[in-house]
């Protein structure tokens, strides 16, 4: 029986494209399907009383070196040289997440996020400007204006803040986020016990 490992999403979370960077060979090497769960980090942080590690480790500069220090080892170690520390962050990420629940509608999610995840930490797109978000869509393959627009219907607002309240109801306070089944996984280190799990 294939299991499934499931992502609780938010592009606002560099470390969240770090992960699926590297997923693809851990889905290879377990045979697991990923789903991704679109969320609003922001929306995470409010209800769980977490915050960004620039901000909960601002007056601890040696943890917070230290966070970055195991980042540079991971992009080290897996090659990931295209990444780009976007110069717009904090990035809003509530367009673009709401972009995200309309391409799952559409059934594109995985093209979305391809796209999307490049504007945010390769090409260093501000990705809360709605101009900026449609054209960048439109030249990679989407309807960046009708996408935009169907970002303010009822229905997609309401999918987002379901799907947000739902991922604290389970636990998550942060992304990435990982369940495999009802156990809960959090982080991009904690990779090799997601892959123990789905081999169990």
């Amino acid at each position: 029986m294939t299991k499934t490992l499931e992502l609780i999403f938010d592009f606002g979370s560099p470390n969240a494209y770090l992960t699926l960077k590297v997923l693809p060979e851990l889905l290879d090497r377990t045979g697991a399907d990923l789903v991704i769960t679109p969320c609003l980090l922001g929306g995470i942080f409010k209800a769980t009383g977490n915050k960004a590690p620039m901000i909960q480790y601002a007056d601890a500069p040696a943890k917070l070196a230290y966070e970055n220090l195991e980042m540079r080892r991971f992009i080290e170690r897996h090659g990931l040289t295209r990444y780009r520390f976007n110069p717009h962050f904090p990035v809003n990420t509530l367009l673009i997440m709401r972009g995200a629940i309309v391409a799952e509608d559409e059934g594109v999610l995985d093209d979305y996020i391809d796209a999307v995840n490049r504007a945010m930490w390769e090409e260093e797109l501000k990705m809360d400007d709605p101009e900026v978000v449609a054209t960048f869509l439109s030249a990679n393959g989407f309807d960046g204006s009708a996408l935009v627009a169907r970002t303010q219907e009822p229905a997609i607002k309401a999918k987002l803040v379901a799907n947000t309240e739902a991922a604290v109801a389970r636990g998550a306070f942060g992304i990435p986020t990982f369940f495999v089944g009802d156990e809960m996984f959090f982080g991009k280190d904690r990779l090799d016990q997601v892959e123990e799990a789905l081999r169990i």
